[in-house]
């Protein structure tokens, strides 16, 4: 059976100590895992509106992610167990810090979303629990906002 495309978008939300904020999921058929805040497109949204829902729903900014920094494919099995090529763009958003408190999850999200946490890059690499992507570490290098000299 072919795989059903799935069009997400993704935040790179890094705060003032240079951490990453990834969110854990514990799904009935899988380990614990970590990720980026986002989700799947929703029909007649754009990439930008997605990752601000997103960002919005699962972390409580309400902020413009600005533009495209990275894009992926990568197929999956969803949560609701359905097979998928996810064309998945990313945003990167730094703020200065922020408390999470979600604005409005979706159920699926409040059954397997059992929280979040900052990471510091140096924590990324041996975790004990599965993050995605595999690579975060290397995209958040490669997607650093220049520095004023």
């Amino acid at each position: 059976m072919a795989r059903i495309p799935r069009p997400a978008a993704r935040i790179l939300l890094v705060d003032g100590e240079d951490r990453v904020l990834l969110m854990r999921f514990t799904p009935d058929d899988r380990p614990p895992l970590w990720c980026t805040p986002g989700g799947a497109v929703d029909p007649g949204e754009s990439y930008a509106q997605a990752a601000r829902r997103e960002l919005w729903e699962e972390v409580g900014l309400d902020l413009d992610c600005g533009p495209e920094v990275a894009q992926r494919t990568c197929e999956f099995l969803t949560f609701e167990r359905v097979e998928v090529i996810a064309d998945e763009r990313y945003f990167r958003v730094d703020i200065d810090q922020h408390e999470v408190k979600a604005g409005a999850l979706t159920e699926l999200e409040q059954r397997v979303l059992t929280g979040s946490r900052w990471f510091a890059r140096a924590e990324l690499a041996d975790w004990p629990e599965t993050i995605y992507p595999a690579d975060l570490e290397q995209l958040l290098s490669e997607t650093e906002p220049a520095r004023a000299r």
